[in-house]
């Protein structure tokens, strides 16, 4: 890249900041892909490919581009893939969400996925996400949210009362995390709906709404020498940052690059927008189908076996206060490069072709990497890898960046590791398909 590592790690604070929620960042993701003349395609329309660089929303939370490659038949040398996640773990409004209490008005949620929320205690807060709308003609529209100005916060409780807060500190998601708004007041309800109904509101009222709490902290590069970036949704915005920026550098390439950016990872990703849905499968189809003027199940089948996936999500770090909780021969440092994911029992989709493969590009990118393992007897996470090697049957290796307090409200990376993972990524997509010959 033609910016330095600074550069860039101020740029994905910026996209972090200006993506709350997976709507928030699939806009973000828009707005940067519209600036670099890619061009928005609906499901709901017929496709004509006009011009190499695309894209298609599904869900407004999940994002796949595409750029075409320059062979003769677009498609037809196989797809490079790249797939990420929009979503964070964080606290979500339930769908009655006003709560009174001794006195406060609060908002009740409940846990979008497995964060860490005790850290979630004594933060600054705002709501963010998407409004449904109806008007008296029955038309629905939808709209996002960005209350930077009402800010809530989850009180914990004094130590005077729960003596043993520093030795077991539990949280009950139930009772400890309903954030307090303000003092009790039906005219924090209607000022709340107001905010909600923002731009153009006449003869129209919310009917449904997905909103998240969110940091009002702005992420930093920290550290003594400026080598940590600290911010919140890390896991999985960083990769999404990764993917993107090499994705519209990829000017010329013989493949078609892909990137596909999910919601719902942190749940489960059974979704009609997860990676779990036939999302990159329909989109993968309609492109052979256009490129070729007709779709044949033969050929997409051919496609898929010259194609080739790197699922890309956070790594943990070897904690220097936590040595036990690692694997000791796969010690894994931030500064040291991308993560290679391993797991016998598959939830990393890693295998020795694929790794080799990442090798490969890593030399040719002059990066160092590194290989994780979980403790044999911890429970290992996993992510959309997997799943994309199962849904689409193709080769896939799972890598990530390392990071400490993953799924905390604010994580931390490295600046030089975030700018070595997009240079991998860049050569994935600069280069011809990797030929893997197996005798």
């Amino acid at each position: 890249m033609d910016i330095s590592s600074n550069d860039f790690a101020r740029d994905l604070i910026r996209f972090i900041d200006a993506s709350p929620t997976p709507f928030h960042a699939v806009r973000e993701v828009k707005r940067r892909l519209d600036e670099a003349g890619f061009h928005e395609l609906k499901e709901s329309e017929r496709w004509a490919l006009d011009g190499k660089k695309h894209y298609v929303i599904r869900g407004g939370s999940s994002l796949i581009a595409f750029v075409l490659g320059s062979e003769t038949q677009p498609c037809h040398s196989g797809f490079k893939i790249i797939g990420a996640h929009t979503d964070s773990p964080t606290l979500k409004l339930k769908p009655r969400y006003r709560y009174e209490q001794s006195g406060c008005f609060q908002f009740g949620v409940e846990p979008y996925g497995g964060g860490i929320w005790r850290t979630w205690l004594d933060r600054d807060l705002f709501i963010a996400g998407r409004v449904v709308t109806q008007k008296p003609d029955g038309t629905i529209s939808s709209h996002l949210v960005r209350l930077d100005d009402m800010i809530l916060s989850i009180p914990g409780q004094a130590i005077h009362l729960q003596r043993d807060v520093n030795e077991k500190g539990e949280i009950n998601s139930q009772t400890d995390i309903p954030p307090i708004a303000a003092l009790e007041n039906i005219e924090n309800l209607e000022q709340l709906n107001k905010m909600l109904l923002f731009g153009p509101t006449a003869n129209r009222r919310v009917t449904s709404s997905s909103l998240f709490l969110c940091d009002t902290q702005k992420g930093i590069i920290s550290g003594i020498n400026g080598e940590f970036i600290r911010v919140g949704r890390l896991d999985d915005l960083a990769s999404c940052h990764q993917a993107l920026a090499a994705l519209i550098r990829s000017e010329k390439t013989p493949s078609t690059c892909v990137v596909s950016l999910y919601d719902n990872e942190e749940v489960g990703s059974e979704s009609a927008q997860g990676a779990g849905g036939p999302f990159l499968l329909n989109v993968l189809e309609r492109l052979v189908e256009t490129a070729a003027g007709v779709f044949r199940k033969n050929d997409f089948q051919r496609v898929l076996s010259k194609s080739f996936c790197i699922s890309a999500d956070m790594a943990h770090a070897t904690h220097p206060n936590h040595m036990d909780k690692h694997e000791i021969r796969h010690t894994i440092r931030v500064g040291s490069g991308p993560v290679i994911k391993w797991n016998a029992d598959q939830h990393y989709a890693t295998s020795d072709i694929t790794s080799a493969v990442f090798y490969n590009l890593c030399r040719l990118s002059g990066v160092k990497y590194q290989v994780f393992v979980s403790r044999s007897d911890l429970r290992c996470g996993s992510t959309i890898g997997p799943i994309m090697a199962t849904r689409l049957g193709i080769p896939v290796v799972d890598v990530g960046i390392p990071m400490f307090a993953m799924h905390s409200i604010r994580e931390q990376c490295g600046v030089e590791d975030h700018f070595a993972m997009e240079k991998v990524f860049e050569t994935f997509f600069s280069r011809g398909q990797e030929k893997v010959i197996e005798e």
